[in-house]
Parts: C-alpha cells; structure tokens; sequence
C-alpha cells in the first residue's frame, strides 16, 4: 500500500490505509491546525532530523484508562513522602528539551527536534499541549507531556533526571485525568514499563471508536493546575 503525500491544506488519509509498520503519510508540516487534526484521528508525526516529516498510526495501540491505571505499592509511598514537587504547565518547554536530551536519545539521536519542540511549544501556548513537572531541590528533575483534545489525552514522552521522577509524574497524570474526566491516555508504542503500569493494546477500530467518543469540539483548554500546586 503506498504512503501518502500531504497537500497544503490540513488533511489526512483514514488511518485504516497506513502500513504495516504503522506508517501512514509524509510531507506536510506542523502548523498547530495540522497537528490538531492529525491528533484528532489518531495520527502522530516522527521522524529524525534531516529526514522528511513522517505521520503514523501505529497498531496495534498502547492505551492507558486511567481507572486501570496499577499503582505499586513503592510508588504509592514515594508519593505520599512528598519527596518530589508536582506541577503542570509551569515549565513546559523545559519538559520537552528534557524528553529530547534524555540518555539514550542524546546519543542515539532523538525525534524530537527543534522544530518538533518549537511546534509542541506552540500547541501549549494554544491550550492544546500540557506539562507534568517533578520538581526536587528546586530543580527539575523529570517529567512529561503531551496532546490534550476533549477527553483524550496523546502522551508524547517523559524522561527523569532522578529515580523514579518520571513514575511519579505519570501517577500525577493519572490522577489529574481523573479529576478532569479525561477517558484515555495514548500511550503509541506498546512497552513493558507502560504495561507493568496497566496500558494494554487495541486494536486501531477499538482504538478509533475511543477516539470518535471522547474526541468531539477540540476546544483549547485553560493551563492545568494541580491541586497541590
């Protein structure tokens, strides 16, 4: 089956077309009406630098329901130690520079570019990505973010400088959802460390019906705040 280019204006091939590899489209660019979109049916970019814009819709799909969501029994008393700070949306650009700087990515190269950065840096200030930040001594010491669209939110990346930070800042996430009524977390890409947490798979119809229930106005959203914050 072949990948599809994108034309100018903001619009995407079904996601039932993409490859076997999850591979659905190329070109195009990150305007936020793009990305909203492409969020909007299930649809990411990645891709390296250098190399042109690539769009996925990868399955089968992680997801993590946030009643689901398995808390161990060490985390749960991490949490309650407050031995870290908690936030969201107070340092969103220093999240997504940590994500692409993390050890791994550094060396092996990351997807997360600057102008991936710029791009999501872009959808926070439209009220479209968040933030959750750990804070210890001060210092930022894990965190993640991602794509929030009614009640479904697209997690990008997290990254930890201090053990167990980005345990923590997933737990908040969780925690917020509930709060806010969020019904999904996206997780993409299926890993183990996701499903020692509760993720599990679906298949893209599955994953698709989630997406046309709890995906309706796309509205922007105010900045998060957390209770404890």
């Amino acid at each position: 089956m072949p990948v599809f280019r994108l034309i100018d204006e903001p619009i995407f091939p079904s996601p039932e077309f993409a490859e076997a590899d999850g591979l659905l489209a190329i070109g195009g660019d990150l305007h936020p009406a793009r990305l909203v979109t492409a969020y909007s049916m299930g649809i990411f970019p990645w891709f390296s630098e250098g190399d042109p814009i690539l769009w996925w819709s990868p399955e089968p799909r992680l997801v993590l329901y946030p009643p689901e969501f398995h808390l161990p029994k060490r985390l749960g008393r991490l949490l309650k130690s407050c031995a870290f700070a908690i936030s969201a949306d107070t340092a969103f650009a220093e999240v997504v520079a940590g994500c692409a700087t993390a050890s791994g990515r550094r060396e092996n190269g990351t997807w997360i570019t600057a102008e991936m950065q710029q791009a999501y840096i872009r959808l926070h200030k439209l009220g479209f990505a968040h933030s959750i930040e750990c804070w210890r001594d001060g210092q930022l010491a894990g965190g993640l973010y991602g794509v929030c669209l009614d009640r479904i939110f697209f997690g990008e990346s997290m990254f930890t400088r201090s053990t167990d930070a980005s345990k923590v800042a997933l737990a908040a996430l969780v925690e917020h959802a509930l709060r806010l009524g969020i019904a999904l977390i996206d997780c993409q890409m299926t890993t183990d460390h996701l499903l020692r947490f509760g993720a599990r798979e679906l298949s893209r119809k599955a994953f698709q019906a989630e997406l046309a229930a709890g995906v309706d106005q796309c509205l922007p959203q105010e900045k998060w705040r957390l209770p404890r914050q």
